[in-house]
Parts: C-alpha cells; structure tokens; sequence
C-alpha cells in the first residue's frame, strides 16, 4: 500500500513529460540532428543509470523519448521535399485518391473538387515515384468528372511545394498540410480513370452517404449540417453556416463529438447487452456487461473511424477502452489519470494532434466536467439544475481556451449551447444516423435542424453577442487557464474570485501602438493582391483590401479580420481603395459587414456596389490631405482631370504618402502605371520616401527608372502570389530595384512585413513564427532578393 502514491506520482509525472516534450519540439525552428539526437538519448540512459528510479529522472527521459520519436517522425514526414524545379511543369501522376473529396468553387464560379492523391509513379509509362516528388499530395480538379475517394487515377497536374500564408492571427496552413502528410499542391490539367473504388473502402462509403443526403434533403446547407454530424464531414457545412456557429459558440456541437460517440457507444452496449442475455451459453463464455463494454467500444472505434477519426473522437475511444480494461482487470484508476493515459495515446498515435485546439478543447471540457462534478442527483429539478450547471461550467472554463484558439467570445454561447446541446444530441444526430437506413428520417433532421439555425441567428442578432479580443501575452494566457479551473471548481468563493482576478489580464490586455507623432505599417501576405494597415496612435488606414480567392472566401474573411481583431483594431477610420482591380478590392465588402469603416476613398466609378455598402464615401483626388495624431496623409494621384479623361483602372490608382513627425515617408501606389508615374514625378517635387509600396507588384509596366530616381526608396515592398501566374515580381524589374541598391521585400517568403516611423528593426512574420515544418525554399527569380511561397487560396483553398 505504501508504494501506491510513489506509483501514481511517476505515472502522472511521466504522462505530463510526454507531453511537455512534443509540446517542446513543435516550438522549435528545426528539427534536431543526429548528433543532437544522439547525445539527448545519451545523456538520458547515463542519467537514469545513476539515478535508478527516481521518478523526476524517468520524467526526463520520457520527455527526451517523446521529443525525439516526435522528431525522427517528423523528418519522415517532410521526407521527400517537392524539388523547385519540377515545380509549374505537368507531372504525369498515377496514384490513388486517398481522401473524402471535397466539393469547391474556383474562381468565376467553376465547380471542382479538393482531394489528397497518394502518389504511386510518375511518367506516362508509370516508373517509380523519384525522390524528388511527395508521396501525397493535394489536388485541386476544376471542371471535371466525379472523382471517388478509392479510386486510382492518372492525372496530369501542375505542383507547387507546401506553402500557406504567414500572418499574425492567422490560420497556419503549412501546419495543416504536414499535419496530414501533404508535401504539395496542384492543379490538375487532364485526368484518366484506371480503376473503380474497392467495395471496403471507408471513404467512398462515407461519399456514398454524403450524396444520398445532397438527394434527399433540397436545402445544400441542412444537407452539409447532417453530413458533418453523421460523417464528420466538416467542411459539408457552408462557410455562412460555420461563421454562425463559431458566433454563437455552438461550433464544437456540430462535429463528430465525444458525446456522439459515447452515445452510438452506449446503444450497442445496450443492445448486446439484452441479446447476449438471451443466451446461456455465450453468458457462460463471458459475462454480459462484460460483452456489452467491449462491444460499445468496437462501435465506438468503428464510428469513429468512419466519421473521419478526429481528435475529440480518438479521445472518447481512448478512454472508453481504457475503462473497459481496467474494469476487466478489476483497477478503478482515477478519472485524472485516465484523461492523461487517453491524451498520451491519442499524442503517441497523432504527435501533432497537441496543436489542434480541439485537442485541448476536447480533453479540457471532460477534465472541467469532471473536477466540478458533484453527487448523482434524483428528480427531473435536481437533474435540470445539474444539467444547467453542466453548461455554465463548460461555457466559463472554456472561454480562456475559446479566446487563446480563436480570439473570440461568443456572449450568447450560454444560451445557444442549452438549446442547441441536447436538440443536436439527442434530435438531429440520432435522426441523421438512423436516414442511412430509413432516408426519409433526414427530411425531419433537416427541419429540425433548420429550426435550430432560425434561432442562432436571433441570437446573433443581439447586440454585443460576439465579444472580439487581440491576442494576449502567454503569461496572461497561462494565467486565464488556472483561474478557469479555480472558478468551475467546488472550491471558497475567495478562491474563485481570486481566479476571476487571474482571467482579467487576458480579458483586458494592453495593446501596444505607435506614439504621437509616428506610425506603423504592416503588410500582410495575402497573396496576389494588395493591403496594407497604417495604424497611427488613434487611428487606422486600410489601403487596399485584397483579393477574393473564389466565390464566399476573400483576403478579408482569410486574412485581414483576423490581423485586424488581433492587434485590437475594432474600427477603421478609413478604407482607401486605390482601384476597382478585384486584387485590391476583394475583401472591402466583407471589411464594411464585419467592421465599422469611418469612411471610404476610392477612385471607383459612381455606382459601383461598395460604393452603395459605405456608410460615408468620397472620391480619392490629388490635393487632398489630413493629419492624424501628428501623421500627415497626403493623396498625391489621381487629379479631376485624371477622371475626365476615362483613363483605365490601373492609372487612376489611388497614391498616398504617409509623413511621419520625424520625416520618415511611405509611399502606396496602387497599380500606377509607368506613363502615369513619369507624370506624377513631372508633377510633385519631392516624392522621396523611405518605402515604396512597389506599383502593380512588380509588374513590366510599372516602377520606372524616372519613379525609383525621384522616390529613392530603402526598401521596395512586393506584395504578390507565389509563383504568380501574371510574374509578378518580373526579373528585370527586380533587376532595376537591385541596381539602384533598393532592398526588395516580397510578401510570400516575408509573410506580414511590419515597418516602424519611429526607426525600429523592421520584421518578417516568417522569422518570428519559424518552425521545422515552415517552407523554406524560395523561387529563383533573383539574387538578392526576399521572396517566397504561399499556399493557393486565389485557387479555391
């Protein structure tokens, strides 16, 4: 009995330092070396050696194991690199379609298909797949035939290397694509059918499923809700729909919950139950509870592993498993430690699965549960407080993790979740489980689920139900997470109140930002397009906002809302559009929904649309200037007689020059064309400026010899696409900037570049964000110059 604490003491101490070490590895910027590896695995069996037992030297070492099994994987996984140069030339690929395809929208409104394609030859004739290309791949198929999931393929595709956007607050999408395994992307050209889908195939059943929901219900959104909810098909659901979940806190309900398993798991446990009893012999064999647990897990496993085996999923399979062993071997463990045991079995499964904030959503909602749980109540009152209090402990605890993941608080999520909780779990789930055997069940699901949606969006509607924060320091975020747990906890009110206290700093955090007089810019990685925010001590610019990737996702939803809410920007004082290019103005419309926008400046045509969603509008023009808390903004180009004469959109980009209190410019040309640039250095007299927003990113027909002369920059900045398909930047237009000794800074290897009036070290979102997973390969367009890759969200991503 005496050696029971000591047991559970290494236990607990060697699950935490399994995940201290994976947590570890995934913050470095590279991945260790052989040498490295060698002498941590070394200097661990040396120590354990010496010290025995003792359970902080086996702590260590399993924190060294975990980081270094984590690592090698990790090296197998980014083993083999998609080489540069086979990058933007057709590749013959024969393969299998590994995943459930995804239905997508291209630009113009071109249907197609996102899938992963696990590579098996390359070449016409099929040789062995070289060392030079992924054995996985994402492809993207535009305007072709159905592709099964199951099925091999011969596709022609053009590829480019894993790369996504790098931005402050920002979605880290080369995270996600090593995550799965994905070690590039493409589009493909031409495709041949060589083999159907094998009858076991998991995937082309759950597609199968998925289409039989799209024919029976006529509503494509309820469809896509009751495809996420039986398949764990997450991204059925439309992009409107998911906005309004996440706005009302009610997202995690509608994937493949621990709920949802828990209760497929009990019905099989149920129903093996009461037949296993009917026989004497099989009772004899193996008890009946016996037999039902071990059943309800083989459901469990089997339903997770069709609905498409995510986190909270694996999680709840875990742990089911591990009671049915330790109920079999007659051990009752604590439930702590079981939760731990579970989070170190799904990590050794998945190492990467501690970055997903489902994982810590998933395992910190059933930890919070269960440490504020109280005794089992009788009556439906006692029951419907306990159900209530369920709720509020969820809904507190987990705000600190909701605003650390996703920098947002759902104000209506107490109210949406008591509703939408047990209408999801015990309505629509079940109904959308039981149409895969009698279909017209799905039509009731539908109009259940529709009902459901009817009233989210009365509760959105509230004043204040979306309560948006920029992100806190870590401190203040570890902090937030222990007073979470002090207040959902039967503890005195003085510790509860003395968590409340721990939360504020995460609740209110100091948002830093320029002092009188000075400014800040940041240029975001939005791929081909321009947006740039000016922020000064009071007030905000947005010049430009980007473009829109395919119908429903833009650079302002993708991008600038979430840089925006992070750094604590709720209003813009002004938008500026420099033209109507759909690279400059792609995301200004989700910008005047989503934000309140000052005013509006543009050189649009009277009537356009945007012109008709801003609250307040004038037309750019040169002569125009202002000054905000000591930063004077002078609008330099277009003139009245620029309107008049009809010139085309590129010419009468909107130009602005930004001063400083201490003389330091930027200069934001838009699309200006090289003929319009030679006019506006005939006209202003002193257009020097410390940065230059380089016009048309680069293009052949832009930064003139006579510009760069009379601007004499120290830093040009590019803002365009990986390998854009317009060349953008051209190389001998970077060959103009590097002879007049300009550095250049392009936007896909920098991510969201951030330059300071007030003289500071500029930076690259790229180096302060750097992990071993991020690209690190940029394009050879020419020396000397910054530049790099970015995932293709102008694509459809």
């Amino acid at each position: 009995m005496a050696k029971r604490p000591w047991d559970a003491r290494e236990l607990v101490a060697t699950g935490l330092a399994w995940l201290a070490g994976l947590a570890l590895l995934h913050r470095c910027e590279r991945l260790p070396s052989g040498v490295e590896t060698a002498a941590l695995a070394g200097a661990c069996v040396l120590l354990f050696a010496l010290r025995r037992r003792h359970w902080l030297v086996l702590a260590g070492c399993v924190a060294v194991l975990a980081f270094t099994q984590a690592a090698l994987r990790a090296e197998w996984r980014l083993t083999p690199e998609l080489h540069p140069a086979w990058e933007g030339r057709d590749l013959v690929l024969t393969g299998r379609v590994d995943s459930l395809p995804i239905a997508i929208t291209g630009q113009g409104g071109v249907p197609g298909w996102r899938f992963e394609f696990a590579v098996e030859a390359v070449g016409p004739t099929g040789v062995a797949l070289p060392p030079e290309v992924p054995h996985r791949l994402m492809l993207l198929s535009y305007d072709g035939p159905d592709i099964t999931a199951g099925e091999r393929w011969r596709f022609t595709a053009r590829l480019k290397r894993a790369h996504g956007l790098a931005n402050p607050g920002g979605f880290d999408a080369e995270l996600w694509l090593f995550e799965q395994g994905l070690r590039a992307s493409g589009v493909v050209r031409s495709g041949e059918r060589l083999q159907a889908a094998p009858w076991w195939e998991i995937d082309a059943a759950r597609q199968r499923l998925r289409a039989a929901i799209r024919e029976r219900v006529a509503d494509p959104a309820m469809a896509g809700v009751l495809a996420a909810l039986s398949l764990g098909d997450q991204n059925a659901i439309a992009h409107a729909d998911w906005a309004l979940l996440r706005d009302t806190g009610v997202a995690h309900a509608f994937s493949i919950s621990g709920l949802h398993v828990t209760m497929f798991a009990w019905l099989a446990a149920a129903l093996t139950g009461a037949l296993w009893r009917r026989s004497s012999r099989l009772c004899l064999r193996l008890p009946a509870p016996a037999a039902a647990r071990w059943a309800g897990v083989l459901a469990a496993l089997g339903y997770a592993l069709f609905s498409g085996w995510g986190v909270p999923a694996q999680r709840t399979v875990v742990m089911l498993a591990a009671v049915a062993v330790l109920r079999s071997l007659g051990l009752r463990w604590p439930w702590p430690l079981v939760l731990l045991a579970a989070a170190v079995v799904v990590t050794a499964v998945d190492p990467w699965a501690v970055m997903q904030p489902g994982f810590w959503l998933s395992f910190g909602a059933v930890g919070l549960l269960m440490a504020a749980g109280g005794e089992h109540e009788e009556g439906w009152r006692a029951r419907l407080k306990a159900a209530l209090r369920t709720q509020a402990v969820a809904t507190v605890g987990l705000a600190p993790l909701s605003l650390i993941c996703f920098a947002q608080l759902s104000v209506v999520g107490l109210l949406a979740n008591l509703v939408a909780i047990p209408v999801i779990s015990f309505l629509i789930t079940p109904l959308a489980l039981l149409g895969g055997v009698v279909p017209p069940l799905w039509a009731l699901a539908a109009w259940v689920t529709h009902g459901l949606m009817v009233w989210l969006k009365l509760l959105t509607a509230l004043p204040g139900a979306v309560w948006w924060l920029p992100a806190a320091p870590p401190w203040a975020q570890g902090l937030a997470l222990l007073g979470a747990a002090l207040m959902v906890m039967r503890l005195p009110w003085r510790l509860r109140l003395a968590g409340l206290a721990m939360t504020l700093p995460l609740l209110w955090p100091a948002v830093p930002g320029p002092a009188a007089g000075e400014f800040e810019l940041l240029a975001p990685d939005i791929g081909q397009g321009n947006a740039v925010l000016v922020r000064t001590q009071r007030h905000a610019l947005l010049f430009d906002s980007g473009p829109a990737y395919s119908p429903g996702q833009d650079a302002g939803e993708r991008v600038l809302l979430p840089l925006l809410r992070s750094l604590g920007v709720g209003r813009l004082d002004m938008l500026m559009l420099s033209h109507r290019d759909f690279d400059h103005v792609g995301g200004a419309a989700t910008l005047l929904q989503a934000l309140p926008v000052g005013e509006l400046r543009s050189s649009l045509e009277p009537g356009h649309a945007l012109l008709r969603a801003a609250p307040a509008q004038m037309r750019c023009e040169a002569g125009q200037g202002w000054t905000w808390d000591g930063v004077r903004f002078d609008v330099l180009h277009p003139t009245a007689a620029h309107y008049d004469a009809g010139l085309k959109p590129n010419d009468l980009s909107c130009v602005l020059r930004i001063t400083s209190a201490s003389g330091r410019r930027v200069l934001l040309a838009g699309d200006l064309e090289a003929d319009q640039e030679r006019r506006l250095v005939r006209r202003e007299s002193d257009l020097k400026s410390t940065v230059l927003l380089v016009p048309h990113h680069g293009s052949k027909t832009s930064s003139s010899a006579e510009l760069l002369a009379a601007v004499q920059p120290a830093v040009g900045l590019v803002q365009a696409g990986y390998r854009s398909r317009f060349g953008h930047p051209a190389p001998p237009v970077l060959a103009r900037y590097q002879a007049a000794g300009i550095a250049v800074v392009a936007s896909p290897s920098c991510g969201a570049w951030r330059w300071f009036s007030d003289g500071r070290p500029a930076t690259c979102e790229r180096d302060l964000s750097r992990r071993y997973w991020s690209d690190r390969v940029a394009p050879p367009i020419a020396p000397d110059v910054v530049t790099g890759p970015d995932l293709p969200l102008e694509d459809g991503w």
